[in-house]
C-alpha cells in the first residue's frame, strides 16, 4: 500500500512548550472533577448531620468515604503533573539559555574573525612612523609661531625696575613743561587765537573820508 500511495508525512515531534502546554490542560480537567467531588462531599456531610445514627447514615457514610478516595488520587495526579510541568519549564528555560549562549559565542567568534581582519591590513611600525612625523610637524608648527611672533628691537630681559624709574622721570619731565605754560594757555576753555597772516584794516576817519572827496 506505501508503494502504491505513498507513506504518509511523519508527524513533528511535540517540543517542550508542546509539552507543558498539554499538561496544563490535563491538570485542569482534573481540577474540574475535584470541584465536583468538593460538592458531593459538601452534599453527603449535610446529609449525616441531619440523618441518625443507623443504616442509612452508615451507607451515605460509606459513599462519602469513595468520593474522598477519588479526590485524593485525582490531588495526587495534579501534584505529579505540577511536578512533570516544573521540571519541563526548568529544561525549557536551560534550553533557551544554551541556545542564546550558543548565539553568543557565534557572535564574537565573528567579531574575532573581523577584528583579526580589520587588524591584519594595519602595519604598527608605519603607525608609529606617522606618530614620529605628526609630533615633528607639531614641533616645527610651534617654532614657527614663536619666530613670527618674536618683537624686533626690544631686548629680551627688561628690568621692571628699571621701566619704573623711567616712568616716574617721564611724570617729572611731563610736570616741568606744563610749569612753563602760561597761566591763561592752562586754564580750561581757553583757546589759542589764530595767527593772522593779513594786517588789520583800519578804519577811516571822517577827516579822511572829507580830504579823499577833495582831491
Amino acid at each position: 500500500m506505501n508503494r502504491l500511495f505513498g507513506a504518509s508525512a511523519a508527524k513533528p515531534k511535540p517540543s517542550l512548550t508542546d509539552a507543558i502546554a498539554s499538561t496544563d490542560l490535563r491538570m485542569d480537567s482534573i481540577e474540574v472533577k475535584v470541584r465536583k467531588l468538593d460538592a458531593e462531599l459538601t452534599k453527603y456531610r449535610d446529609q449525616m448531620r441531619k440523618m441518625k445514627e443507623g443504616p442509612g447514615k452508615a451507607a451515605v457514610q460509606q459513599r462519602a468515604l469513595r468520593v474522598l478516595k477519588q479526590k485524593k488520587l485525582y490531588e495526587a495526579q495534579i501534584g505529579q503533573l505540577q511536578q512533570q510541568t516544573f521540571n519541563m519549564e526548568q529544561a525549557s528555560l536551560t534550553t533557551d539559555n544554551l541556545r542564546n549562549t550558543m548565539a553568543t559565542v557565534d557572535a564574537m567568534k565573528t567579531a574575532n574573525k573581523e577584528l583579526k581582519k580589520q587588524y591584519g591590513k594595519m602595519d604598527i611600525d608605519k603607525i608609529e612612523q606617522m606618530q614620529y612625523e605628526m609630533e615633528d610637524l607639531i614641533e616645527q608648527a610651534n617654532e614657527v609661531q614663536e619666530s613670527m611672533s618674536r618683537s624686533y628691537g626690544v631686548p629680551d630681559e627688561v628690568d621692571e625696575a628699571d621701566l619704573e624709574a623711567e616712568l616716574d622721570a617721564l611724570g617729572d619731565d611731563f610736570a616741568e613743561e606744563e610749569e612753563g605754560i602760561p597761566s591763561y594757555l592752562r586754564e580750561e576753555g581757553t583757546e589759542l587765537p589764530d595767527f593772522v597772516d593779513e594786517a588789520p584794516v583800519m578804519e577811516k576817519t571822517a577827516e579822511a573820508r572829507a580830504t579823499e572827496g577833495v582831491i
